[in-house]
């Protein structure tokens, strides 16, 4: 990518943000409004395999009333949806992704992908295409207990993927897509590199290590303080619940598959997000999918001072402003 082409994304994904003065105190007083947040649990069935689900709104669902908009979290390689989207830490405010979008009126769901969380368990890896195919079965699900034909989807990291790869196969149930810490190639990610020195493992097992150890050094791997310490301890709580082990399959799509979505495809509205410090992709990999996006209603957003996990960094309001901003974009006047 050219230098002025770099720096005006850099400026563009600054500019977006100049305006947190207003909207981090906005997400931190909805953050912290009093009341309970209604909340259920429901399970999608792919062929024999349970997927569990959860679903957060403001208030409970009334007959008769109008449907809100949806949002439909999608998780990454290592960490199941409720630590990933719902996490409660004590004492450092607000962590979940769904009571934040639910107090601002979405209808939020997220979803534990076969052999993750409380999902069935099997001999398969999960990878890429597994996980639409886990979609599939959990979109129709919401269809169903919503009324909403179309669903706003965000993924991070794999989930991001899995998301855009899902908005392709079934272009008929996406609205307006974020993709955060995406990667298209993978063309000089530190990240991947040293992750495909065991490409040989990944393709000989399905399961790998997901210990305490592992799961604080995603705050730790791109660069220190950009999550704070009490946030992945209780990451590593709420997700060793679940066990040790999680699937290769992500893994080894992102090391030895890449590109597997292709941008020209990809219909619905787009937003990619990534962190400053992010390991996982380039600037210049990111650019490279945006720009063959056939929708011209799309954005690219660097958020300062986050790493790779944009949803549990201290920054972590600079993404609920820029998403929010990005899902209540009035609809362009056709020309």
């Amino acid at each position: 990518m050219s230098q002025s082409r770099r720096t005006v994304i850099q400026a563009a994904g600054a500019g977006l943000l100049t305006q947190l003065a207003v909207g981090e105190a906005h997400a931190a007083e909805q953050a912290q409004a009093q009341g309970e947040i209604w909340s259920a649990d429901y399970w999608a069935n792919k062929g024999d395999v349970k997927l569990a689900m959860y679903r957060k709104r403001a208030s409970a669902p009334k007959a008769g009333e109008p449907p809100l908009p949806v949002l439909f979290l999608v998780h990454g390689s290592s960490i199941s949806a409720k630590p990933s989207m719902d996490l409660t830490v004590p004492g450092r405010g607000e962590y979940s992704v769904m009571n934040v979008f639910a107090r601002w009126g979405y209808d939020v769901w997220a979803m534990d992908h076969e052999n993750y969380g409380r999902s069935s368990r099997t001999s398969g890896n999960s990878d890429i295409a597994s996980g639409v195919e886990d979609l599939k079965a959990g979109v129709e699900v919401v269809a169903r207990e919503t009324g909403q034909a179309k669903v706003h989807m965000m993924g991070e990291s794999s989930g991001a993927i899995r998301a855009a790869a899902y908005a392709v196969a079934r272009r008929d149930r996406v609205d307006r897509l974020v993709l955060s810490a995406f990667t298209y190639k993978g063309t000089n990610s530190p990240t991947l590199a040293k992750r495909a020195e065991q490409l040989a493992y990944f393709r000989t097992h399905n399961m790998r290590l997901r210990d305490r150890a592992m799961i604080l050094s995603i705050a730790t791997r791109d660069k220190s303080g950009t999550s704070e310490p009490e946030t992945m301890q209780a990451l590593a709580d709420a997700e060793l619940k679940f066990g040790d082990q999680c699937p290769t399959g992500t893994y080894l799509d992102m090391t030895a598959n890449l590109p597997l979505v292709d941008p020209k495809k990809v219909h619905s509205p787009v937003l990619l997000l990534r962190g400053e410090y992010d390991g996982i992709a380039t600037l210049d990999d990111i650019y490279d999918f945006y720009k063959d996006l056939p929708n011209g209603d799309r954005q690219i957003v660097v958020l300062p001072g986050v790493a790779h996990s944009v949803i549990l960094a201290t920054n972590r309001r600079l993404f609920w402003h820029a998403m929010h901003g990005f899902l209540t974009m009035p609809a362009p006047v056709a020309t």
